[in-house]
């Protein structure tokens, strides 16, 4: 009977055991994060869009773009900078083969992409460690790169906008605008690039595609250039010139909204159900739908020109 005993006794201690270690397993997860990133080398992170803290990025150029996929964050920004960091803390610079600007970076079909000054596409399959120069077939900055539908669309000066199915070979589409388009993303379906005249600031343009190939005007009912888009909450939320937001379920219609702020709000995403957008002079705003917003401390006065987040 005593041997019995010893036997379930064991048993229980060893499903116990097992337990435990299979709940430790679930806590190892790595958290939600914001990163914004910008002007002399500011990256700052934040865990809720709200309290955001500085990190140091090694350098002093101004960082333009940031994204997170494959467990690596890679950021992007003048003279051909590229940042690669596993946690958005600790970042390692990059040797990117190029001194002009970079202004965006996405991933898909297992390659980092970017897009950049004088038409300069660069791509990485080693998350973001080594970089490879492509042919796009123009000189016209490009600003903006997205990634859906087994596509890789990039968008830029004068109308500019080109598509490829491995970030290698490019294709040029016709955009049916001669305005600069600087913001790009991918929802509902559909892709929706928005831009204006990066001189004056007016023009706002908005065109929509559903395979990046054959593009349509969308009246904005606004004059305003825009630069920053994203999805989220089944709503585009685009943001642009003198603190100007516009929301849309469809990416046809557009409704402006009321930011708080009159500096230009240069980038957006969506993560943990919020908006976090960046501005000119570091300001931070954040919504759960687009429409009513409010403002957190940065604690910085740099302009911050992107902002991704990570699950």
């Amino acid at each position: 009977m005593n041997k019995v005993l010893n036997i379930i006794l064991i048993s229980l201690f060893s499903l116990t055991v097992i337990s435990c270690s299979s709940s430790d397993t679930k806590t190892t997860t790595s958290s939600p994060l914001y990163i914004s990133v910008g002007d002399n080398g500011t990256i700052l992170t934040s865990s809720d869009g709200t309290t955001w803290t500085s990190r140091t990025s090694g350098v002093t150029e101004k960082l333009y773009g940031v994204t997170y996929a494959n467990s690596t964050f890679v950021v992007v920004g003048a003279t051909g900078t590229i940042l690669t960091s596993s946690d958005g803390t600790t970042w390692t610079s990059r040797t990117s083969g190029i001194t002009t600007p970079i202004w965006r970076v996405t991933y898909g079909n297992d390659i980092f992409v970017t897009g950049g000054g004088n038409g300069r596409i660069l791509t990485s399959s080693d998350n973001g460690t080594t970089w490879t120069s492509r042919t796009s077939g123009t000189s016209n900055y490009l600003n903006s790169v997205t990634y859906s539908n087994s596509t890789f669309v990039v968008v830029g000066q004068n109308g500019t906008i080109l598509t490829s199915s491995d970030g290698i070979t490019w294709t040029s589409r016709t955009s049916g605008t001669t305005q600069d388009i600087s913001g790009l993303t991918f929802g509902n379906s559909t892709f929706i690039a928005v831009g204006g005249d990066d001189i004056d600031l007016d023009n706002g343009t908005i065109l929509t595609s559903s395979d990046g190939t054959t593009w349509t005007s969308r009246t904005s009912g606004a004059t305003n250039a825009y630069w920053g888009i994203n999805y989220g909450n089944n709503t585009f939320v685009t943001t642009g010139t003198s603190g100007s937001i516009l929301t849309s379920s469809d990416g046809t219609t557009w409704t402006s909204r009321t930011s708080g702020i009159t500096n230009h709000i240069w980038g957006v995403t969506f993560g943990n159900s919020t908006f976090v957008t960046v501005s000119y002079a570091g300001e931070i705003l954040t919504s759960s739908d687009g429409i009513s917003w409010t403002s957190r401390t940065s604690g910085t006065t740099n302009i911050l020109y992107d902002v991704t987040y990570k699950e």
